[in-house]
Protein backbone atom coordinates (compact mmCIF):
# COMPACT_ATOMS: atom_id res chain seq x y z
CA UNK A 1 0.00 0.00 0.00
CA UNK A 2 1.67 3.26 -1.16
CA UNK A 3 1.43 6.51 0.75
CA UNK A 4 0.87 9.75 -1.14
CA UNK A 5 3.78 12.21 -1.12
CA UNK A 6 2.98 15.52 0.60
CA UNK A 7 2.40 18.47 -1.72
CA UNK A 8 5.44 20.77 -1.58
CA UNK A 9 6.31 24.20 -2.90
CA UNK A 10 9.56 26.17 -2.79
CA UNK A 11 9.10 29.95 -2.86
CA UNK A 12 11.80 32.58 -3.26
CA UNK A 13 11.29 36.00 -1.67
CA UNK A 14 13.16 38.52 -3.84
CA UNK A 15 13.75 41.49 -1.55
CA UNK A 16 15.20 43.93 -4.09
CA UNK A 17 16.17 47.60 -4.30
CA UNK A 18 14.61 49.07 -7.46
CA UNK A 19 15.17 52.60 -8.75
CA UNK A 20 12.06 54.52 -9.75
CA UNK A 21 11.79 54.84 -13.51
CA UNK A 22 14.82 52.63 -14.21
CA UNK A 23 12.60 50.02 -15.87
CA UNK A 24 15.27 48.22 -17.86
CA UNK A 25 17.75 48.13 -14.97
CA UNK A 26 15.06 46.93 -12.55
CA UNK A 27 14.06 44.21 -15.02
CA UNK A 28 17.67 43.10 -15.39
CA UNK A 29 17.94 42.84 -11.60
CA UNK A 30 14.78 40.73 -11.48
CA UNK A 31 15.97 38.44 -14.29
CA UNK A 32 19.23 37.88 -12.40
CA UNK A 33 17.33 37.13 -9.19
CA UNK A 34 15.03 34.74 -11.08
CA UNK A 35 18.01 32.86 -12.54
CA UNK A 36 19.66 32.69 -9.11
CA UNK A 37 16.44 31.42 -7.51
CA UNK A 38 16.06 28.80 -10.24
CA UNK A 39 19.60 27.54 -9.59
CA UNK A 40 18.71 27.18 -5.92
CA UNK A 41 15.62 25.13 -6.72
CA UNK A 42 12.84 27.69 -6.35
CA UNK A 43 9.59 26.93 -8.14
CA UNK A 44 8.05 30.39 -7.71
CA UNK A 45 9.68 33.80 -7.17
CA UNK A 46 7.84 36.74 -5.59
CA UNK A 47 8.92 40.29 -6.46
CA UNK A 48 7.72 43.42 -4.60
CA UNK A 49 4.90 45.83 -5.43
CA UNK A 50 5.54 47.91 -8.58
CA UNK A 51 8.96 46.27 -8.81
CA UNK A 52 9.28 47.04 -12.52
CA UNK A 53 8.89 50.81 -12.08
CA UNK A 54 9.92 51.18 -8.46
CA UNK A 55 7.64 52.76 -5.88
CA UNK A 56 6.26 55.29 -6.45
CA UNK A 57 6.56 56.47 -10.05
CA UNK A 58 4.17 59.34 -9.28
CA UNK A 59 3.32 61.38 -12.40
CA UNK A 60 5.54 59.20 -14.56
CA UNK A 61 2.45 56.98 -14.56
CA UNK A 62 0.73 59.52 -16.81
CA UNK A 63 3.29 58.94 -19.57
CA UNK A 64 2.50 56.58 -22.43
CA UNK A 65 6.18 55.74 -22.92
CA UNK A 66 6.45 54.46 -19.36
CA UNK A 67 3.67 51.95 -19.98
CA UNK A 68 5.24 50.91 -23.29
CA UNK A 69 8.51 50.14 -21.50
CA UNK A 70 6.65 48.29 -18.73
CA UNK A 71 4.98 46.09 -21.34
CA UNK A 72 8.37 45.26 -22.86
CA UNK A 73 9.67 44.34 -19.41
CA UNK A 74 6.70 42.06 -18.81
CA UNK A 75 7.40 40.28 -22.08
CA UNK A 76 11.01 39.64 -21.00
CA UNK A 77 9.94 38.31 -17.63
CA UNK A 78 7.32 36.07 -19.21
CA UNK A 79 9.93 34.52 -21.52
CA UNK A 80 12.24 33.93 -18.56
CA UNK A 81 9.55 32.04 -16.60
CA UNK A 82 10.09 28.82 -18.55
CA UNK A 83 11.19 26.73 -15.58
CA UNK A 84 10.40 28.93 -12.57
CA UNK A 85 7.19 30.88 -12.11
CA UNK A 86 7.14 34.48 -10.92
CA UNK A 87 4.78 37.07 -9.51
CA UNK A 88 5.75 40.67 -10.27
CA UNK A 89 4.25 44.04 -9.36
CA UNK A 90 3.74 46.67 -12.06
CA UNK A 91 1.30 49.33 -13.32
CA UNK A 92 -1.22 48.11 -15.89
CA UNK A 93 -3.51 50.03 -18.21
CA UNK A 94 -6.76 48.40 -19.21
CA UNK A 95 -10.11 49.70 -20.51
CA UNK A 96 -9.24 53.32 -19.76
CA UNK A 97 -8.02 52.62 -16.22
CA UNK A 98 -4.60 52.26 -14.64
CA UNK A 99 -4.18 49.61 -11.96
CA UNK A 100 -1.57 48.71 -9.39
CA UNK A 101 -1.19 45.14 -10.58
CA UNK A 102 0.51 41.83 -9.84
CA UNK A 103 1.01 39.36 -12.71
CA UNK A 104 1.69 35.62 -12.39
CA UNK A 105 3.79 34.10 -15.21
CA UNK A 106 4.82 30.51 -15.81
CA UNK A 107 6.28 28.82 -18.87
CA UNK A 108 5.88 32.04 -20.82
CA UNK A 109 2.18 32.31 -20.09
CA UNK A 110 0.17 34.76 -17.99
CA UNK A 111 -1.71 32.62 -15.47
CA UNK A 112 -3.48 35.53 -13.80
CA UNK A 113 -3.40 39.24 -13.04
CA UNK A 114 -4.56 40.87 -9.82
CA UNK A 115 -5.50 44.51 -9.25
CA UNK A 116 -4.90 46.11 -5.83
CA UNK A 117 -8.22 46.71 -4.07
CA UNK A 118 -7.33 49.15 -1.27
CA UNK A 119 -5.56 52.29 -2.47
CA UNK A 120 -3.98 54.34 0.35
CA UNK A 121 -4.65 58.07 0.26
CA UNK A 122 -3.08 59.44 3.44
CA UNK A 123 0.33 60.40 4.75
CA UNK A 124 2.88 59.97 1.97
CA UNK A 125 0.45 57.97 -0.17
CA UNK A 126 -1.83 59.28 -2.92
CA UNK A 127 -2.51 56.19 -5.02
CA UNK A 128 -6.06 57.21 -6.05
CA UNK A 129 -4.43 60.02 -8.03
CA UNK A 130 -2.98 57.35 -10.34
CA UNK A 131 -4.81 54.06 -9.93
CA UNK A 132 -8.30 52.63 -10.08
CA UNK A 133 -9.18 50.10 -7.39
CA UNK A 134 -9.66 46.44 -8.24
CA UNK A 135 -12.73 44.63 -6.98
CA UNK A 136 -12.08 40.93 -7.47
CA UNK A 137 -9.99 38.33 -5.70
CA UNK A 138 -7.35 36.51 -7.74
CA UNK A 139 -6.73 32.87 -6.76
CA UNK A 140 -4.51 30.74 -9.00
CA UNK A 141 -3.78 27.03 -9.06
CA UNK A 142 -0.05 26.32 -9.22
CA UNK A 143 1.38 22.82 -8.78
CA UNK A 144 -1.61 21.75 -6.74
CA UNK A 145 -1.66 24.87 -4.51
CA UNK A 146 -4.38 27.52 -4.48
CA UNK A 147 -2.54 30.86 -4.24
CA UNK A 148 -4.32 34.14 -3.44
CA UNK A 149 -2.65 37.40 -4.48
CA UNK A 150 -2.70 40.63 -2.45
CA UNK A 151 -0.81 43.93 -2.73
CA UNK A 152 0.44 45.92 0.27
CA UNK A 153 -2.44 48.03 1.67
CA UNK A 154 -4.82 45.14 0.94
CA UNK A 155 -3.36 43.26 3.88
CA UNK A 156 -3.99 46.15 6.29
CA UNK A 157 -7.73 45.60 5.88
CA UNK A 158 -9.73 42.38 6.36
CA UNK A 159 -11.76 42.49 3.13
CA UNK A 160 -9.29 41.47 0.40
CA UNK A 161 -7.86 38.53 2.36
CA UNK A 162 -11.39 37.36 3.20
CA UNK A 163 -12.34 37.52 -0.49
CA UNK A 164 -9.28 35.44 -1.41
CA UNK A 165 -10.20 32.86 1.23
CA UNK A 166 -13.77 32.71 -0.07
CA UNK A 167 -12.42 32.18 -3.60
CA UNK A 168 -10.52 29.10 -2.44
CA UNK A 169 -7.08 30.41 -1.48
CA UNK A 170 -4.94 28.10 0.66
CA UNK A 171 -1.97 30.45 0.83
CA UNK A 172 -1.84 34.27 0.64
CA UNK A 173 0.98 35.97 -1.29
CA UNK A 174 1.37 39.71 -0.64
CA UNK A 175 3.65 42.02 -2.66
CA UNK A 176 4.69 45.18 -0.83
CA UNK A 177 6.40 48.54 -1.03
CA UNK A 178 5.93 49.40 2.62
CA UNK A 179 8.09 52.31 3.83
CA UNK A 180 9.86 52.50 7.15
CA UNK A 181 9.21 54.70 10.12
CA UNK A 182 9.84 54.19 13.81
CA UNK A 183 7.43 51.63 15.21
CA UNK A 184 6.12 50.41 11.85
CA UNK A 185 7.64 46.93 12.20
CA UNK A 186 5.41 45.98 15.11
CA UNK A 187 2.37 47.57 13.45
CA UNK A 188 2.98 45.46 10.34
CA UNK A 189 3.34 42.28 12.34
CA UNK A 190 0.10 42.97 14.19
CA UNK A 191 -1.80 43.41 10.93
CA UNK A 192 -0.29 40.35 9.29
CA UNK A 193 -0.93 38.16 12.33
CA UNK A 194 -4.52 39.37 12.40
CA UNK A 195 -5.07 38.48 8.71
CA UNK A 196 -3.67 34.99 9.27
CA UNK A 197 -5.88 34.35 12.28
CA UNK A 198 -8.99 35.74 10.58
CA UNK A 199 -8.54 33.63 7.46
CA UNK A 200 -6.74 30.68 9.06
CA UNK A 201 -4.31 30.85 6.15
CA UNK A 202 -0.53 31.21 5.97
CA UNK A 203 0.78 34.45 4.47
CA UNK A 204 3.91 35.42 2.57
CA UNK A 205 4.91 39.10 2.73
CA UNK A 206 7.70 40.30 0.42
CA UNK A 207 8.83 43.91 0.78
CA UNK A 208 11.29 46.02 -1.19
CA UNK A 209 14.35 47.71 0.27
CA UNK A 210 16.09 51.02 -0.47
CA UNK A 211 15.81 54.79 -0.40
CA UNK A 212 13.54 56.72 -2.76
CA UNK A 213 13.47 60.49 -2.21
CA UNK A 214 11.99 60.88 1.29
CA UNK A 215 10.92 57.25 1.65
CA UNK A 216 13.04 54.44 3.07
CA UNK A 217 12.03 50.82 2.50
CA UNK A 218 13.36 48.43 5.09
CA UNK A 219 12.68 45.01 3.56
CA UNK A 220 12.06 42.55 6.41
CA UNK A 221 10.09 40.17 4.19
CA UNK A 222 8.24 37.63 6.33
CA UNK A 223 6.31 34.37 6.28
CA UNK A 224 3.56 33.47 8.77
CA UNK A 225 1.74 30.22 9.36
CA UNK A 226 -2.04 30.04 9.67
CA UNK A 227 -1.83 30.67 13.41
CA UNK A 228 0.07 33.94 12.86
CA UNK A 229 3.48 32.67 13.98
CA UNK A 230 6.53 33.94 12.06
CA UNK A 231 8.33 31.07 10.38
CA UNK A 232 10.79 33.13 8.34
CA UNK A 233 12.00 36.74 8.24
CA UNK A 234 14.57 38.42 6.00
CA UNK A 235 17.30 40.86 6.95
CA UNK A 236 16.49 44.56 7.36
CA UNK A 237 17.76 47.31 5.02
CA UNK A 238 19.57 44.92 2.66
CA UNK A 239 18.71 43.05 -0.50
CA UNK A 240 18.02 39.35 -0.04
CA UNK A 241 16.85 36.28 -1.92
CA UNK A 242 15.37 33.89 0.62
CA UNK A 243 13.93 30.45 -0.13
CA UNK A 244 10.98 29.15 1.89
CA UNK A 245 9.60 25.60 1.86
CA UNK A 246 5.91 24.72 2.09
CA UNK A 247 4.39 21.29 2.70
CA UNK A 248 0.64 21.00 2.22
CA UNK A 249 0.59 24.84 2.20
CA UNK A 250 2.23 24.89 5.64
CA UNK A 251 5.44 26.97 5.82
CA UNK A 252 8.42 25.12 7.22
CA UNK A 253 10.53 26.82 9.85
CA UNK A 254 13.28 28.85 8.23
CA UNK A 255 15.71 31.59 9.18
CA UNK A 256 14.44 34.39 11.41
CA UNK A 257 16.57 37.53 11.19
CA UNK A 258 17.83 39.00 14.43
CA UNK A 259 15.84 42.17 15.22
CA UNK A 260 17.72 45.45 15.47
CA UNK A 261 17.65 47.58 18.60
CA UNK A 262 15.59 50.78 18.06
CA UNK A 263 18.53 53.16 17.69
CA UNK A 264 20.44 50.77 15.44
CA UNK A 265 17.29 50.39 13.35
CA UNK A 266 16.88 54.15 12.98
CA UNK A 267 20.56 54.68 12.23
CA UNK A 268 20.57 52.04 9.48
CA UNK A 269 17.53 53.66 7.86
CA UNK A 270 19.41 56.98 7.64
CA UNK A 271 22.51 55.32 6.21
CA UNK A 272 20.52 53.49 3.54
CA UNK A 273 18.54 56.61 2.60
CA UNK A 274 21.71 58.68 2.23
CA UNK A 275 23.55 56.02 0.24
CA UNK A 276 20.72 55.54 -2.23
CA UNK A 277 19.98 59.23 -2.70
CA UNK A 278 23.62 60.03 -3.50
CA UNK A 279 24.27 56.98 -5.66
CA UNK A 280 20.96 56.72 -7.50
CA UNK A 281 21.24 60.39 -8.48
CA UNK A 282 24.71 59.91 -9.91
CA UNK A 283 26.82 61.98 -7.51
CA UNK A 284 30.49 61.16 -6.88
CA UNK A 285 30.14 61.48 -3.14
CA UNK A 286 29.14 64.04 -0.54
CA UNK A 287 30.46 67.28 0.92
CA UNK A 288 29.25 68.98 4.08
CA UNK A 289 30.15 71.63 6.59
CA UNK A 290 31.67 70.18 9.76
CA UNK A 291 31.15 72.81 12.44
CA UNK A 292 32.28 71.02 15.58
CA UNK A 293 28.63 70.74 16.63
CA UNK A 294 26.62 67.58 17.16
CA UNK A 295 24.37 67.74 14.09
CA UNK A 296 27.18 67.89 11.55
CA UNK A 297 29.13 65.36 13.61
CA UNK A 298 26.33 62.81 13.29
CA UNK A 299 25.64 63.70 9.65
CA UNK A 300 29.25 63.13 8.59
CA UNK A 301 29.32 59.78 10.40
CA UNK A 302 26.18 58.72 8.53
CA UNK A 303 27.72 59.88 5.25
CA UNK A 304 30.89 57.85 5.79
CA UNK A 305 28.93 54.75 6.78
CA UNK A 306 26.76 55.21 3.69
CA UNK A 307 29.38 56.06 1.07
CA UNK A 308 32.81 55.19 2.42
CA UNK A 309 35.49 57.55 3.70
CA UNK A 310 36.97 58.19 0.24
CA UNK A 311 33.73 59.77 -0.99
CA UNK A 312 33.13 62.25 1.83
CA UNK A 313 34.66 65.73 2.19
CA UNK A 314 34.21 67.79 5.35
CA UNK A 315 34.82 71.53 5.42
CA UNK A 316 35.27 73.59 8.59
CA UNK A 317 34.40 77.25 7.86
CA UNK A 318 35.40 79.23 10.95
CA UNK A 319 34.49 82.82 11.76
CA UNK A 320 35.36 85.18 14.60
CA UNK A 321 32.66 83.61 16.78
CA UNK A 322 33.80 80.04 16.19
CA UNK A 323 35.18 78.54 19.39
CA UNK A 324 38.65 77.01 19.24
CA UNK A 325 37.25 73.78 20.68
CA UNK A 326 34.83 73.58 17.74
CA UNK A 327 37.76 73.69 15.31
CA UNK A 328 39.64 71.09 17.33
CA UNK A 329 36.63 68.77 17.61
CA UNK A 330 35.85 68.97 13.90
CA UNK A 331 39.44 68.16 13.01
CA UNK A 332 39.49 65.26 15.47
CA UNK A 333 36.36 63.68 14.03
CA UNK A 334 37.65 64.02 10.48
CA UNK A 335 40.83 62.23 11.55
CA UNK A 336 38.89 59.51 13.34
CA UNK A 337 36.80 58.92 10.22
CA UNK A 338 39.77 59.18 7.87
CA UNK A 339 38.06 61.63 5.50
CA UNK A 340 39.24 64.60 3.46
CA UNK A 341 39.13 67.69 5.66
CA UNK A 342 39.60 71.35 4.82
CA UNK A 343 39.41 74.53 6.84
CA UNK A 344 38.41 77.72 5.01
CA UNK A 345 37.74 80.95 6.90
CA UNK A 346 34.62 82.84 5.84
CA UNK A 347 35.97 86.08 7.34
CA UNK A 348 37.15 87.59 4.01
CA UNK A 349 33.88 86.67 2.28
CA UNK A 350 31.80 88.13 5.08
CA UNK A 351 33.83 91.35 5.11
CA UNK A 352 33.50 91.69 1.33
CA UNK A 353 29.73 91.25 1.52
CA UNK A 354 29.47 93.77 4.34
CA UNK A 355 31.62 96.23 2.44
CA UNK A 356 29.20 96.16 -0.45
CA UNK A 357 26.07 96.05 1.70
CA UNK A 358 26.95 98.69 4.29
CA UNK A 359 25.99 101.65 2.08
CA UNK A 360 22.63 99.96 1.51
CA UNK A 361 22.13 99.18 5.19
CA UNK A 362 22.80 102.80 6.18
CA UNK A 363 23.75 103.98 9.66
CA UNK A 364 20.62 102.82 11.48
CA UNK A 365 21.25 100.62 14.48
CA UNK A 366 20.13 96.98 14.11
CA UNK A 367 16.64 96.37 15.45
CA UNK A 368 15.80 93.69 18.01
CA UNK A 369 15.72 90.31 16.36
CA UNK A 370 17.72 91.48 13.34
CA UNK A 371 19.68 88.42 12.23
CA UNK A 372 21.01 89.87 8.97
CA UNK A 373 24.69 89.55 9.85
CA UNK A 374 24.19 86.10 11.37
CA UNK A 375 22.41 84.86 8.26
CA UNK A 376 25.14 86.33 6.06
CA UNK A 377 27.68 84.08 7.80
CA UNK A 378 25.57 81.01 7.09
CA UNK A 379 25.06 82.06 3.47
CA UNK A 380 28.78 82.57 2.94
CA UNK A 381 29.27 78.97 4.07
CA UNK A 382 26.54 77.85 1.70
CA UNK A 383 28.31 79.51 -1.24
CA UNK A 384 31.53 77.65 -0.43
CA UNK A 385 29.85 74.28 -0.16
CA UNK A 386 27.86 74.68 -3.36
CA UNK A 387 31.00 75.70 -5.26
CA UNK A 388 32.74 72.53 -4.10
CA UNK A 389 29.66 70.53 -5.05
CA UNK A 390 29.64 71.97 -8.57
CA UNK A 391 33.37 71.48 -9.07
CA UNK A 392 33.56 67.87 -7.83
CA UNK A 393 29.97 66.70 -8.41
CA UNK A 394 29.58 65.81 -4.78
CA UNK A 395 26.18 66.33 -3.20
CA UNK A 396 25.97 68.85 -0.36
CA UNK A 397 24.43 67.24 2.69
CA UNK A 398 22.65 69.76 4.88
CA UNK A 399 22.97 68.92 8.55
CA UNK A 400 19.93 70.50 10.25
CA UNK A 401 17.58 68.41 12.39
CA UNK A 402 13.79 68.26 12.66
CA UNK A 403 13.60 70.43 15.79
CA UNK A 404 15.49 73.29 14.14
CA UNK A 405 13.55 72.97 10.91
CA UNK A 406 10.26 73.01 12.81
CA UNK A 407 10.93 76.35 14.50
CA UNK A 408 12.95 77.93 11.70
CA UNK A 409 16.23 77.82 13.62
CA UNK A 410 18.08 77.63 10.32
CA UNK A 411 19.04 79.99 7.50
CA UNK A 412 17.38 79.80 4.11
CA UNK A 413 20.12 79.68 1.43
CA UNK A 414 22.62 79.27 4.26
CA UNK A 415 22.89 76.17 6.43
CA UNK A 416 19.75 74.90 4.62
CA UNK A 417 21.74 74.77 1.36
CA UNK A 418 22.09 71.23 0.12
CA UNK A 419 20.57 68.42 -1.87
CA UNK A 420 19.75 65.98 0.92
CA UNK A 421 19.13 66.35 4.65
CA UNK A 422 19.86 63.07 6.48
CA UNK A 423 18.57 64.43 9.82
CA UNK A 424 15.50 66.25 8.49
CA UNK A 425 13.09 63.98 10.38
CA UNK A 426 15.32 63.41 13.43
CA UNK A 427 14.64 65.48 16.54
CA UNK A 428 17.49 67.09 18.46
CA UNK A 429 17.05 64.70 21.38
CA UNK A 430 17.33 61.79 18.95
CA UNK A 431 20.45 63.37 17.42
CA UNK A 432 22.10 63.08 20.84
CA UNK A 433 20.90 59.49 21.29
CA UNK A 434 22.03 58.44 17.81
CA UNK A 435 25.44 60.04 18.33
CA UNK A 436 25.92 58.06 21.52
CA UNK A 437 24.76 54.92 19.73
CA UNK A 438 27.20 55.46 16.84
CA UNK A 439 30.07 55.71 19.28
CA UNK A 440 29.19 52.24 20.63
CA UNK A 441 29.87 50.86 17.16
CA UNK A 442 33.21 52.67 16.94
CA UNK A 443 34.34 55.91 18.51
CA UNK A 444 34.08 58.63 15.85
CA UNK A 445 32.26 61.55 17.50
CA UNK A 446 34.37 63.35 20.12
CA UNK A 447 32.71 63.09 23.52
CA UNK A 448 32.94 66.84 24.03
CA UNK A 449 30.74 67.39 20.96
CA UNK A 450 28.00 65.34 22.60
CA UNK A 451 28.35 66.90 26.04
CA UNK A 452 28.70 70.63 25.32
CA UNK A 453 25.60 72.86 24.95
CA UNK A 454 24.54 73.31 21.28
CA UNK A 455 25.30 76.65 19.62
CA UNK A 456 25.02 78.04 16.10
CA UNK A 457 28.09 80.21 16.90
CA UNK A 458 26.76 83.11 14.85
CA UNK A 459 27.07 85.62 17.70
CA UNK A 460 29.22 86.00 20.83
CA UNK A 461 28.45 83.45 23.60
CA UNK A 462 25.38 82.22 21.69
CA UNK A 463 23.52 79.08 22.81
CA UNK A 464 20.49 77.43 21.19
CA UNK A 465 18.66 77.52 24.50
CA UNK A 466 18.88 81.34 24.60
CA UNK A 467 16.03 81.47 22.08
CA UNK A 468 14.29 78.11 22.48
CA UNK A 469 12.90 75.98 25.31
CA UNK A 470 15.23 73.17 26.39
CA UNK A 471 15.30 70.52 23.67
CA UNK A 472 13.74 67.84 25.84
CA UNK A 473 10.74 70.16 26.31
CA UNK A 474 10.75 71.56 22.77
CA UNK A 475 10.76 68.13 21.15
CA UNK A 476 7.78 66.95 23.20
CA UNK A 477 5.80 70.05 22.21
CA UNK A 478 6.77 69.57 18.56
CA UNK A 479 5.83 65.90 18.56
CA UNK A 480 2.38 66.74 19.93
CA UNK A 481 1.78 69.74 17.65
CA UNK A 482 3.41 68.55 14.41
CA UNK A 483 2.96 64.78 14.50
CA UNK A 484 -0.26 64.46 16.50
CA UNK A 485 -2.09 67.70 15.53
CA UNK A 486 -2.65 68.70 19.17
CA UNK A 487 -4.23 72.12 19.65
CA UNK A 488 -3.14 74.90 22.01
CA UNK A 489 -5.67 73.77 24.62
CA UNK A 490 -4.53 70.15 24.21
CA UNK A 491 -0.92 71.14 24.82
CA UNK A 492 -1.76 73.22 27.87
CA UNK A 493 -3.78 70.31 29.24
CA UNK A 494 -0.65 68.19 28.92
CA UNK A 495 1.09 70.55 31.34
CA UNK A 496 3.36 72.55 29.05
CA UNK A 497 4.17 76.17 29.88
CA UNK A 498 1.77 78.48 28.00
CA UNK A 499 4.44 80.95 26.92
CA UNK A 500 6.59 78.12 25.53
CA UNK A 501 3.63 76.59 23.71
CA UNK A 502 2.51 79.83 22.09
CA UNK A 503 6.05 80.65 21.00
CA UNK A 504 6.64 77.20 19.53
CA UNK A 505 3.31 77.17 17.68
CA UNK A 506 4.06 80.57 16.19
CA UNK A 507 7.55 79.54 15.11
CA UNK A 508 6.28 76.34 13.49
CA UNK A 509 3.51 78.16 11.63
CA UNK A 510 5.55 81.11 10.32
CA UNK A 511 8.41 78.94 9.04
CA UNK A 512 6.44 76.81 6.61
CA UNK A 513 7.92 78.88 3.76
CA UNK A 514 11.42 77.84 4.80
CA UNK A 515 10.57 74.16 5.03
CA UNK A 516 8.93 74.25 1.62
CA UNK A 517 12.29 75.30 0.12
CA UNK A 518 14.43 72.89 2.10
CA UNK A 519 16.18 69.75 0.88
CA UNK A 520 14.55 66.34 0.89
CA UNK A 521 15.31 64.08 3.81
CA UNK A 522 14.32 60.56 4.85
CA UNK A 523 10.99 60.05 6.62
CA UNK A 524 11.61 58.09 9.82
CA UNK A 525 8.76 59.27 12.09
CA UNK A 526 5.00 58.84 11.78
CA UNK A 527 4.80 62.34 10.25
CA UNK A 528 7.63 64.15 8.54
CA UNK A 529 7.93 67.58 6.98
CA UNK A 530 7.15 66.68 3.38
CA UNK A 531 4.36 64.66 1.81
CA UNK A 532 3.17 63.61 5.25
CA UNK A 533 2.31 67.16 6.34
CA UNK A 534 0.98 69.40 3.56
CA UNK A 535 0.29 72.77 5.12
CA UNK A 536 -0.27 76.00 3.17
CA UNK A 537 2.52 78.56 3.24
CA UNK A 538 0.12 81.51 3.29
CA UNK A 539 -2.32 80.86 6.12
CA UNK A 540 -3.98 82.71 8.97
CA UNK A 541 -5.19 79.56 10.70
CA UNK A 542 -2.72 79.50 13.57
CA UNK A 543 -2.59 83.22 14.35
CA UNK A 544 -5.32 82.89 16.95
CA UNK A 545 -2.85 80.88 19.07
CA UNK A 546 0.04 83.37 18.93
Amino acid sequence: MSSQQPLTLTLALAQLNPTVGAIEANTHTMLSALADAERQGAELVLFPELAITGYSPEDLLHRDDLHQRVNCALEQLAVASTNTALVVGHPWREAGHCYNAASFYYQGQLLGRYFKQILPNDGVFDEPRYFSAGEQACVLEFKGHQLGLLICEDVWHPGPAAKAKAAGAELLLCLNASPYHQGVVELRKQQLVQRCRETELPLVYVNQVGGQDELVFDGRSMVFNAQGDITHSAIAFECALDLVEFKQAVPQLGTIAEPLAPLADLYQSLVLATRDYVNKNGFNGAVLGLSGGIDSALAVAIAVDALGKDKVQAVMMPFRYTASISVADAQEEAQLLGIEYNSVSIEPMFDAFMGQLSPLFGKEAPQAGDTTEENLQARARGVLLMALSNKRRRLVLTTGNKSELAVGYCTLYGDMVGGFAPLKDVSKTLVFALSRYRNTVSYVIPERVIERPPSAELAPDQLDQDNLPPYDVLDKILEAYVEQDKSLSDLLALGFNEADVRRVIKLVDINEYKRRQGALGPKVTVRNFGKDRRYPVTSGFGKVNW
